[in-house]
């Protein structure tokens, strides 16, 4: 399923949610296109757990926060915006624009961390806006719950534009990262998707939304007035 866009009307201009999508592309055109070795960025600036695990350092924190910003490819780069696209701009409408800044970054700073952990010894490169994405699906769905998507349900001659409820759509894609990041567990770490990035983002996403939906206090009703 792929997500178009969602129902929800937002009462600010979403600017810091288009800084994010416009740093993504710049860094990306940057990487791919205006340099000749993409490798030498990566080996500079992308997340190896396993350099945090020799000693965390000063350039390894450096890259927590710069791998967030790079992506393997336009298929990466461009799923991650989508997703950031269509639900990003809400939460920052709910979390206001300084807090939502700082909950994205502190959400791939968290799924970064959840990555490192059980992937210690990896020393392939990770890099992606997922795990501060996942953050964002995490709190939308718990701030959203009855939110629904307009999504694209390619299944072969049948593919369809429908509308299908929040839960459904973000429910399935954590699923899906749930069971595949439970299937890596000790198996040799290979490179491709970081799932437990993602679960983690998300899981911090969904505390992040839980503490913020608390917040919301319902409006008392006014005394009746009597004629």
């Amino acid at each position: 399923m792929i997500p178009i866009r969602d129902e929800i009307k937002t009462h600010r201009f979403p600017f810091v949610n288009y800084i994010l999508l416009a740093i993504n592309v710049v860094v990306f055109l940057l990487t791919y296109v205006f340099t000749t070795d993409p490798n030498a960025v990566y080996s500079e600036f992308a997340l190896f757990p396993i350099e945090i695990k020799q000693g965390l350092d000063v350039g390894d924190v450096r890259n927590i926060l710069t791998s967030m910003f790079m992506h393997a490819g336009w298929f990466h780069l461009l799923g991650n915006m989508l997703y950031l696209w269509v639900f990003g701009d809400n939460i920052e409408d709910r979390l206001g624009h300084f807090k939502y800044l700082l909950f994205y970054l502190t959400g791939g700073v968290f799924a970064a961390f959840a990555h490192y952990v059980t992937n210690p010894s990896s020393a392939i490169p990770t890099v992606g806006a997922s795990g501060a994405i996942a953050a964002v699906l995490g709190a939308y769905l718990v701030i959203y719950p009855q939110s629904r998507v307009y999504t694209f349900i390619p299944i072969g001659f049948f593919a369809r534009l429908r509308l299908v409820p929040a839960v459904v759509v973000l429910g399935m894609w954590f699923i899906l990262q749930l069971f595949s990041g439970v299937g890596s567990l000790g198996m040799a770490d290979q490179g491709g998707t970081a799932y437990w990035a993602h679960i983690g983002g998300f899981v911090f996403g969904l505390l992040i939304g839980l503490f913020f939906k608390k917040r919301v206090h319902k409006p008392v009703p006014a005394p009746p007035t009597w004629n």
